[in-house]
């Protein structure tokens, strides 16, 4: 597999994984990019499929390669955001985040919740893990310690 294949799945677990909470917008902006590549991904495909069906049922034979073009964009910008994010999955975790990451960390280990032990450079990915598990086990005021 390529470099470009692994970051795009990588973005796709990535995706998977970080939690969907409003919360964590103001701070991070995988919320964001999460919502628009899921949107992407629902509805490039028809917006692809109705964008060629119009154009080839009404454009003339020499707007072909501008339709060629423009199908081509409209496909790749799910796969920019799964690159964005695969990207950003790899990226180490600023000294403020680490330092919260591992107060995170200590917060499920004392409320007893079996979880994987913290890496010594923590990056988003393993922020995403852990910030999911939080959300899915602990109370959710701990995103006010941030």
């Amino acid at each position: 597999m390529g470099i470009f294949t692994t970051t795009l799945h990588r973005g796709k677990a990535y995706l998977s994984i970080w939690p969907r909470e409003r919360r964590l917008a103001a701070l991070f902006p995988e919320y964001r990019v999460i919502a628009a590549t899921s949107l992407g991904m629902r509805s490039m495909p028809a917006l692809v499929t109705l964008s060629l069906l119009i154009q080839f049922q009404f454009g003339a034979p020499q707007y072909w390669p501008s339709v060629v073009a423009s199908v081509l964009f409209l496909a790749s910008m799910p796969l920019q955001g799964l690159y964005w994010l695969g990207k950003r999955a790899d990226t180490l975790l600023p000294p403020t985040l680490v330092n919260w990451y591992r107060q995170l960390h200590e917060k499920i280990a004392a409320a007893g919740i079996q979880a994987k032990e913290p890496v010594s450079r923590p990056r988003y990915y393993e922020l995403g893990e852990t910030l999911n598990l939080a959300f899915k086990q602990l109370d959710k005021s701990f995103i006010n310690d941030i």
